[in-house]
């Protein structure tokens, strides 16, 4: 994985974040004040998770006369899906050599057990 997507990916993985990316979606474009009043946290939390997600690219800030009004990049988002489909895949590729092998060492088992009953009468 690439250094970009993993900022995307780390961007995206703590809860509070993506809870600030629902509540932007849903306004379109909003002030961190106007963010803050949607969620259960601080004017100063709202900011530092805009703040990582700007460094992500997740987010644009426009300045809008004293205002800060931050949006989503849908583009980045889509970029942050396919990044964790992407690692979705390799994990559903491990977990199937895992089954793999776990299967193979239960047939194993069960063949060696049989043989030893097989002896056994």
């Amino acid at each position: 994985m690439n250094p970009e997507d993993e900022e995307l990916l780390a961007a995206v993985t703590e809860p509070s974040r993506r809870r600030l990316l629902d509540v932007l979606l849903a306004l379109g474009e909003a002030t961190p004040t106007a963010l803050a009043a949607e969620l259960p946290f601080t004017r100063q939390a709202v900011a530092k998770h805009l703040a990582v997600l700007d460094r992500a690219g997740l987010v644009e800030a426009r300045r809008d006369g004293r205002e800060v009004r931050y949006s989503v990049r849908p583009e980045r988002l889509d970029a942050a899906v396919r990044a964790m489909a992407d690692v979705a895949a390799r994990w559903d590729a491990r977990l199937q050599r895992i089954k793999q092998i776990a299967e193979s060492a239960h047939r194993e088992t069960r063949g060696g057990e049989a043989a030893r009953a097989t002896r056994r009468h």
